[in-house]
């Protein structure tokens, strides 16, 4: 990035308006982009974002689509279940030394 320029954030509901324009109004995207002063690439992939899946396009900031938060719950899960068995699997191998 140059030095002086700051990089822009947008809100869930001002990219869906902008993509709306572009899908339900039929207006262009390079026109649309200029109005907004949007960087037309930019606007090209909130479009393709919106198409492959309208309900949860721009979970904002921080915020993960619901499938991803699963995803993220069930990685942690299992990251607890591993270091469970490894411990247990060390107590194993301790009791077993101290029977003999």
């Amino acid at each position: 990035m140059e030095a002086g320029k700051t990089r822009r954030s947008y809100g869930a509901e001002f990219k869906r308006d902008a993509v709306k324009l572009v899908i339900d109004r039929g207006r262009s995207a390079r026109e649309v982009a200029k109005g907004l002063g949007v960087n037309e690439t930019i606007l090209y992939r909130w479009i393709k974002q919106y198409r492959e899946d309208p309900e949860n396009a721009f979970p904002g900031n921080g915020n993960l689509k619901p499938e991803d938060e699963e995803l993220r719950g069930l990685r942690r899960e299992l990251e607890d279940v591993k270091e469970e068995r490894d411990i247990l699997k060390k107590a194993v191998g301790i009791f077993s030394r101290v029977r003999q």
